[in-house]
């Protein structure tokens, strides 16, 4: 999804003795490929992977038999828990047979990856969250630098220090990955990354409307899939609050407690290893947070229990599932620390999109007017920048009303 998401989880992949690689970034031969292997009837999601497949197996020098695409999968309405057999279909189909694809599900922890299973969760876990960190310093810095470039410059850096962080992390251990050193290790990359942002040359500017970015998880994080939005947002006069990938891990946790709960194995092992997995990623993410929190006063994502709380009135975890039920909690803590504005990313068609988008005018009115606006996208050209600033000038009109002020970080200053 995200670029640098998936190039730290590659690392975490060769951290571990497996020989990974991201997907290069989507890009217009991408689209190509996957309309040339689907059929229109499948979300934009499954196109973009899809064409990401088939053009990096048409690279010149790879072998399509040392190749297996990593494909995770889900159960429930979305139409994601069918990616991994029509990707298993189209590459058969294109005569692609030797290549393979790994689809492990959520429902078992994600066995299906084979014996390093738990240590790579871990590994993957506290790379995630050190790629978040990364991206959230990059947006609260990008729109006010003084030298254009200066943060993706930065953002770069900071991403290659996180890789080669968690690849040399099984070094010291006769090739294995030691848990201690490799937390403290990224909590200096973290670090450095923290220090790289603040020397950049920048000028806050308090006008500046702030607008948090929501819904389908894909969409929203692979910038080619919603045409760049933020970068465009941003050149538009705001800072964009992206919603990031940690939260929906942080869902599928507290969702899978509800599901022990529902089926009556609530004291059982089962809910026992999961609720140690739980505390363990709970402990592991404060403890790289903790390098941050200065930086991201005022900013602070929410609790899962607490966002999910936020929602319920509207969309209760219990009724209904995935991105929809995470996007309304998510407004409703964005609002309490001061956004402008809303924007909601989704693919034509998806599900979670439209219902939320039916739900939107009444959470608008209970925020004070809050503006929100859903966004679709399948590929096809709009006047998107035309859009955005009809949508900004009612984010700047709500600025001056709103009812929870923004608390700034000291950094930038």
């Amino acid at each position: 999804m995200a670029d640098g998401s998936a190039r730290v989880f590659a690392a975490c992949l060769r951290a571990h003795g497996i020989d990974g690689e991201a997907i290069p970034p989507s890009d217009g031969r991408t689209l190509e490929l996957g309309a040339r292997f689907t059929s229109g009837d499948e979300c934009y999601p499954a196109k973009i992977t899809v064409g990401d497949a088939i053009k990096m197996l048409q690279t010149p020098g790879v072998d399509p038999a040392r190749v297996v695409f990593f494909m995770p999968t889900a159960t429930g309405p979305c139409r994601f828990g069918q990616y991994a057999p029509f990707l298993r279909q189209v590459l058969d189909d294109s005569g692609y047979q030797t290549a393979g694809v790994i689809s492990p599900s959520s429902e078992d922890g994600y066995a299906g990856v084979g014996e390093v299973a738990s240590r790579l969760f871990r590994t993957a876990w506290r790379g995630l969250v050190a790629a978040d960190v990364v991206r959230k310093l990059q947006l609260m810095y990008r729109p006010y630098e003084l030298e254009p470039g200066r943060t993706d410059a930065v953002t770069e850096a900071s991403l290659q220090d996180v890789c080669r962080t968690i690849e040399d992390g099984r070094r010291g251990n006769g090739g294995g990955v030691a848990a201690g050193p490799q937390l403290e290790a990224l909590r200096g990359a973290i670090r450095r990354a923290r220090d790289r942002f603040r020397a950049i040359p920048a000028r806050r500017d308090p006008g500046r409307p702030l607008i948090g970015v929501v819904g389908e998880i894909f969409c929203r994080l692979n910038d080619f899939s919603n045409d760049h939005v933020v970068r465009r947002l941003e050149a538009q006069g705001a800072e964009v609050w992206l919603s990031d990938v940690a939260e929906w891990i942080w869902y599928t946790n507290s969702d899978s407690f509800r599901k022990l709960r529902l089926h009556g194995q609530w004291w059982t092992l089962k809910h026992l290893g999961a609720r140690i997995r739980h505390l363990v990623q709970r402990r592991d993410e404060h403890r790289l947070m903790e390098v941050v929190r200065e930086d991201f006063r005022g900013s602070e994502e929410p609790e899962i229990e607490a966002m999910l709380a936020g929602g319920r009135p509207y969309l209760p975890q219990s009724g209904a599932f995935g991105e929809m039920v995470v996007s309304m909690g998510k407004i409703v803590h964005l609002a309490r620390k001061g956004v402008d504005g809303i924007v909601d990313i989704s693919p034509f068609s998806c599900m979670n999109g439209i219902v939320c988008e039916a739900i939107y005018p009444r959470l608008s009115r209970d925020l004070g007017g809050l503006p929100i606006r859903s966004f679709y996208f399948d590929g096809t050209e709009s006047d998107l920048d035309r859009d955005l600033g009809v949508f900004l000038e009612l984010a700047r009109a709500y600025q001056a009303r709103k009812r929870h002020p923004r608390v700034y970080p000291p950094y930038p200053a």
